[in-house]
């Protein structure tokens, strides 16, 4: 029976032993499917210089309109964001004080006119002195200068437009008592505009006065701003090494506010060659951005095959769907331009280019 029992144990150990060799040889040569993807070849083309910038709108005259005086509000003759031409009257605060005053200083300077005028004649008559004539002048003079400033401070305290703009969210009530210097509403000039943005320091040498600028916005597809630059600021942020710029551009629909973000795009030179591939190309990665050019591979039993190596690439701008390669790609190459996300060095793959990736330069929307 021990003889049976061992027989049979090393039978089965035998038939194991032989199950396990052959699905470890099975698992040695077994290769993936082969991964779909797309492909396109890589042509070159020229792209001009660009520098891309992110700016920030700002306006060419912009500010809140404060009470110059203290007062009362006693009328408030606009609305919240409406536009405005320079001298509407804004807000008038209480003169009824003032009107008083005024009243009294002109009843004062009639009385030290007629005095001055009587004064006149009796000092060519010899009647009265110089002197009296002198203070007769004097007194003259200054009901003339006091009734100049209490028609200043009712004037102050009629609030206009200071420029033609529009007009932000009012902050005032009627009634409403007003400090010097209280805010009334933010006023703002949104034709022209201002877009300021950053330059790197290495690239401030391509930037002039007057050169053009295209500006677009996210909030606003498919609709560009052209503008020129009109000032580069004279010193160079310590922090960025970046030297501020300001352009202006036409707003006529006021559809740029300040403070909006906005994309700057400016012509730097002559145009470059560059290789231009699809976004979707492009396998970005904290260590270096790369792309799959399709090769013909040999696998570990040596048989050819149809698949794709990593290839690191330098990246340049882009435009639209595009992205410009400069380099690591040269033209005639055939690279990956879906199904990226799943492949990995060496991968077998498929070409199916029935359905492709956009490639336009130029789609509408620009967001597509």
């Amino acid at each position: 029976m021990l003889t049976v029992a061992g027989v049979l144990i090393t039978g089965l150990g035998l038939v194991k032993f032989r199950q396990v060799k052959a699905a470890v040889a099975e698992h040695a040569a077994f290769q993936p499917p082969p991964e779909a993807v797309t492909t396109i070849v890589a042509r070159q083309e020229q792209w001009p210089t660009t520098l891309s910038a992110i700016g920030t709108a700002a306006a060419v005259r912009g500010v809140t309109v404060s009470a110059d005086l203290p007062g009362i509000v006693d009328k408030i003759t606009f609305d919240s964001g409406k536009t405005v031409k320079e001298g509407e009257v804004l807000v008038q605060l209480d003169t009824r004080q003032e009107q008083a005053q005024l009243a009294a200083a002109e009843a004062q300077r009639d009385l030290a006119h007629v005095n001055f005028d009587r004064m006149q004649e009796l000092v060519k008559a010899g009647v009265v002195s110089r002197m009296q004539y002198d203070q007769s002048t004097a007194e003259h003079r200054q009901m003339d200068a006091q009734v100049g400033e209490i028609r200043a401070m009712i004037g102050r305290k009629t609030i206009r437009a200071p420029f033609s703009g529009v007009l932000g969210i009012r902050q005032v009530n009627l009634g409403q008592y007003l400090a010097g210097g209280a805010p009334i509403v933010p006023l703002q000039s949104l034709n022209p505009i201002y877009v300021n943005f950053g330059v790197p320091q290495q690239a401030l040498a391509q930037v002039r006065i007057g050169q053009n600028v295209r500006i677009t916005t996210g909030d606003l597809a498919g609709t560009d701003f052209t503008g020129r630059v009109t000032a580069i600021d004279s010193i160079v942020d310590e922090s960025t090494r970046n030297v501020q710029v300001q352009a202006t551009l036409a707003n006529p629909q006021g559809k740029l506010r300040p403070g909006m973000f906005v994309q700057v795009e400016m012509m730097l030179g002559a145009s470059r060659p560059v290789v231009a591939l699809p976004a979707s190309a492009i396998s970005y990665a904290p260590y270096g951005d790369s792309v799959y050019v399709l090769a013909d591979l040999k696998g570990p039993n040596g048989q050819s095959y149809r698949g794709v190596r990593q290839q690191f690439v330098k990246l340049g701008g882009a435009r639209g769907d595009q992205v410009a390669v400069l380099s690591g790609i040269n033209p005639g190459d055939e690279v990956v331009t879906s199904g990226v996300f799943k492949l990995r060095n060496g991968a077998a793959v498929l070409v199916n280019n029935t359905v492709r990736p956009e490639n336009d330069p130029s789609p509408r929307p620009e967001d597509n």
